[in-house]
């Protein structure tokens, strides 16, 4: 059954688009590149290649935060941006990874009360990619080693440490209670960790055979943006999937709070497909982001946003 079933994927992305073409119902102008999205409840975080994290409110249509890092110097000693790598917000909390200018360690950033309080620096010496809250007091750190690891902010000591794979990490998503994340990495290989214990809960391959740029995971649903252009997704309860092929690298995913739906970057245009993952129709072509996507996330069923390597972060409305 699954056999039959990823060829009548391929077979129906391989005739042609045959689902509406959308353009973004608003573009949102930021100061730098898009490097990280999230969105919480009708706000937009964004964290930028210069120094930032705005906050996009939209139902004022407004910038209406930004919360600037120091800038670090490079290898001739000259001051440059320290990128907003990885950004999050939970509780008046808003969370910072940015690079330390230093040896390829990071500096970790905690703003409150408008106060901005940096939580790790070059001396801890840790290689961060992604950061996220899991409670205010938590965070789940995805190392570049492919390691995850649970880390308490009041004390600063890490509960876990564990390796993955022997692959260099690439990204990880949590579900969204936040008990469960899928990491990904350069092999295709998918980790799914209890976020508590740091315990592997299922491993999830055999769809992409090379590295998985981004994740995404909703309703126990994991979609997968893979290098070999392969649009995969697994259900985590039985590690089983199906994949889309693209005509180009899948730098970017989605998937909607039920995971009925999912958007890939599907082609060299930076179009965004987005599919309904039970009965595999494409819903719409997003068509309108000029550069290399970054992130994908969807606001609620009908509507979602995106960022890329470029100063414009747009917000879509399926039809």
């Amino acid at each position: 059954m699954i056999k039959y079933w990823l060829t009548l994927l391929i077979v129906g992305v391989g005739i042609g688009h045959t689902a509406p073409t959308v353009a973004p119902v608003e573009s949102v102008q930021i100061d730098g590149q898009a490097k990280d999205i999230v969105v919480r409840a009708s706000r937009i975080y964004i964290g930028t290649t210069h120094g930032k994290l705005q906050v996009y409110d939209m139902a004022s249509h407004k910038m209406i935060k930004e919360i600037s890092l120091p800038k670090i110097k490079d290898f001739m000693g000259d001051p440059i941006f320290a990128a907003a790598a990885s950004i999050d917000y939970m509780d008046g909390r808003y969370l910072l990874l940015s690079d330390s200018g230093d040896k390829g360690y990071s500096d970790l950033w905690i703003h409150e009360n408008n106060v901005t309080k940096k939580v790790l620096s070059a001396s801890d010496k840790k290689t961060l990619v992604k950061v996220r809250f899991i409670d205010k007091n938590h965070l789940l750190l995805g190392y570049l080693s492919n390691e995850a690891s649970l880390m308490d902010l009041t004390t600063k000591k890490e509960v876990y440490r564990v390796q993955l794979t022997e692959s260099k990490f690439s990204d990880f998503a949590l579900n969204t209670n936040r008990t469960q994340a899928a990491f990904s990495c350069e092999s295709g290989e998918i980790s799914v960790i209890d976020t508590r214990t740091g315990k592997i809960v299922r491993k999830l391959k055999g769809l992409n055979k090379d590295n998985v740029y981004r994740v995404d995971f909703k309703n126990g649903i994991v979609s997968a943006a893979g290098q070999d252009r392969r649009a995969a997704y697994y259900h985590v309860s039985t590690g089983r999937g199906g994949f889309l092929q693209a005509s180009f690298l899948i730098y970017a995913t989605g998937l909607s709070p039920s995971a009925r739906r999912v958007a890939f970057a599907m082609d060299e245009n930076n179009n965004i497909t987005v599919f309904d993952l039970q009965t595999r129709a494409e819903l719409a072509i997003l068509k309108g982001q000029k550069s290399t996507l970054n992130a994908i996330v969807f606001i609620d069923e009908k509507r979602l946003v995106s960022g890329s390597d470029d100063d414009t972060v747009l917000v879509w409305k399926l039809p």
